[in-house]
């Protein structure tokens, strides 16, 4: 056989009592007609020499799977020469002088069918794309810090030698472009499609061993398809991990952006996805939908599903999340009371809410998104919090009082200091929220927003280490108490290294993928420690609140910039120290912060005061690095 294998397409089905579940290609779906790819590879003795470094020398990794050694391979992918098989897709143009920047310098190229960020630091010259792969943002507004740029909107980083990806949100890198120096002028050979698509996806391996495997038995099981699952997954196939994967969730969707479920509610599933189906099926990542695990047996590596079937595995993560609280009050099973948990849950509150009358109870950030998102859709947006301000935990009564006014400004009513004593129904439908000032509102539509508690309960029994509130207490290298057994997002607590390794929950989005790359690379035994900076924001009426940092527990805030016209810059201290940042219309000190508390050094209190006394044209060394 010449070629280096043979692709068998198989078409079969598997019924389990009264379940069907379909194996599709390497997903699997709730299909009745499947497909499942079997490679079936050529023998080692062959095989290794296609394997081969460039160096002449194979250097495979070993791994155990289900306890016999392996050998796998990672992919090396050398600088050619001439990297552009197109020559049609190339496209090579002059942009500046050498002199037109200064070290630490960015800006953004025009090359006639597309635009690159040129980058001049250290003496060199790099090129890549301009735009943040997550939302676009235009990086050339980001920061650019020892020899990777942060996206101004949302904090993902990537190396300005290689476009790699390095802290998340989004799953994409940028692609890379060739620069080259002729007679004082910076030329830039790039790929047209590359500038149109401003993104590139790593290399991957495949899964080589699909047919050593019975249906119920796995090398990685991972519980939970959000951003920590997804990103575990994928960064074992960037690794070179060439053994089976599976995810399970209680979803029926593949993997989506959940964070928009409270942002832009009325998205379709297929258009919030964060990968197509077919890229699973490329890259041998199977998904079981519909699926929820009851129990996990940690001594026999086993879990146990609702319906019974059981999966043995080899190592496990578990990426549950949250589950979120409902209400304890008479009517609370009422038909249009909802929490946003689904894409089909935000469809539906939309298209009932519409020109209706909408109670939204909790002024947390799901909360306050969907009133927000309503406002100028329903006839009434009325807001329940138990509090006095909105956010006056995660951002201050000054900030929380600048939001809560913004609200108001845009039709929202608030009721503070109460809360819900009973929905009313007329005909089976809610027709009433009664408050325990004795408020009665119209209500069509309800929303839940009071919070969230780990989704860990079927956990309590198998021995893996969950703390007094359910979360489970993972190291730094997010390894549970028990071996082989990792844990990530929402559903966990770990020591984070800008709070002195204070074991913490921070339940964000960029935090859940960077748990997941962490725990994949620990998987592998690489010894990774996790010391990101958290980073997160909220959108609302069109303006975006960043923040950056961990800010339980802080004694002052101190504000730059004007409250009132929303465009300022908060810092959250603790003692003398600043332990985190919030900003509006102030982009991208908040990334530039976080790029100093990444970099490990500390801001003082003092140092935000004369900044904030002086304004702009006070001392920046704290925040450009160039201070003590």
């Amino acid at each position: 056989m010449s070629s280096r294998q043979l692709v068998l397409q198989v078409c079969f089905l598997l019924t389990r009592g009264d379940h069907d579940l379909a194996w599709t290609g390497v997903n699997v779906f709730k299909l009745k007609k499947v497909e499942v790819k079997i490679e079936v590879v050529i023998p080692e003795k062959e095989r290794s020499k296609e394997e081969m470094s460039p160096n002449g020398k194979a250097s495979p990794l070993i791994y155990k799977v289900n306890g016999t050694a392996r050998h796998y391979h990672l992919e090396e992918h050398p600088i050619a020469s001439n990297p552009y098989h197109n020559p049609k897709d190339v496209v090579e143009a002059s942009v500046c002088h050498v002199k037109d920047l200064e070290n630490g310098q960015m800006r953004e190229v025009d090359l006639g069918c597309g635009k690159a960020l040129l980058i001049k630091e250290s003496g060199e010259f790099h090129a890549v794309g301009h735009k943040c792969p997550h939302y676009g943002a235009p990086l050339v507004k980001g920061v650019l810090s020892k020899g990777r740029v942060r996206c101004p909107w949302h904090g993902a980083c990537f190396n300005i030698g290689t476009g790699d990806i390095e802290d998340f949100p989004g799953l994409d890198s940028l692609p890379r472009f060739q620069v080259k120096i002729e007679k004082e002028k910076v030329y830039i050979r790039a790929s047209k499609q590359a500038l149109q698509t401003q993104r590139r996806t790593k290399m991957m391996a495949k899964c080589i061993s699909l047919s050593n495997y019975n249906l119920s038995s796995t090398n990685v099981l991972i519980i939970g398809a959000g951003a920590a699952g997804l990103v575990c997954a994928e960064t074992l196939r960037q690794e070179g991990f060439s053994d089976r994967i599976v995810m399970c969730t209680m979803d029926r969707h593949l993997p989506y952006d959940r964070p928009k479920l409270s942002k832009s509610m009325d998205s379709h599933p297929e258009q919030i996805a964060l990968r197509p189906k077919e890229f699973f099926c490329t890259y041998d990542i199977e998904v079981l939908t519909e699926m929820q695990v009851a129990a996990v047996d940690v001594k026999s590596k086993i879990a146990v599903f609702k319906d019974g079937f059981k999966m043995e595995y080899n190592k496990l993560l578990i990426a549950t999340g949250n589950t979120p609280k409902t209400l304890s009050c008479k009517g609370k099973e009422m038909e249009n009371v909802f929490n946003i948990r689904t894409p089909e849950d935000a469809n539906r509150v939309v298209k009932l809410a519409t020109s209706k009358n909408v109670v939204i109870v909790g002024a947390s950030f799901l909360g306050m998104e969907v009133a927000a998102y309503l406002a100028d859709r329903a006839h009434s947006v009325s807001l329940v919090e138990l509090e006095h301000v909105p956010f006056k935990k995660f951002f201050g009564e000054r900030v929380g009082r600048a939001v809560m006014k913004m609200f108001e400004n845009n039709r929202v009513k608030f009721y503070m200091q109460t809360e819900v004593s009973e929905l009313r129904e007329q005909e089976g439908k809610l027709k009433e929220v009664v408050l325990k000032s004795g408020k009665v509102l119209r209500a069509d539509v309800c929303v839940v927003g009071v919070g969230a508690v780990p989704a860990t309960g079927f956990l309590r029994q198998s021995g893996i280490n969950i703390d007094s509130k359910g979360f489970i207490v993972v190291n730094k290298m997010m390894q549970t108490n028990i071996p082989g057994v990792f844990a990530a997002g929402d559903a966990v607590t770990f020591p984070l290294a800008l709070r002195n390794n204070k074991k913490v929950n921070v339940p964000h989005w960029q935090m859940a993928h960077m748990h997941g790359r962490i725990a994949a690379l620990n998987m592998l035994a690489h010894g990774t420690e996790i010391s990101t900076v958290p980073y997160l924001w909220t959108a609302m009426f069109g303006k975006s609140i960043r923040y950056a940092g961990h800010g339980e527990g802080f004694d002052d805030v101190v504000i730059q910039g004007d409250l009132d016209e929303l465009k300022f810059v908060a810092f959250y201290t603790k003692s003398d120290e600043v332990v985190a940042v919030a900003s509006m219309n102030y982009d991208p000190i908040v990334s530039k912060v976080a790029e100093v508390l990444a970099a490990g050094r500390t801001i003082r209190k003092r140092d935000v005061e004369l900044f904030v006394r002086h304004g702009k044209t006070g001392d920046m060394s704290w925040l450009t690095g160039k201070g003590t």
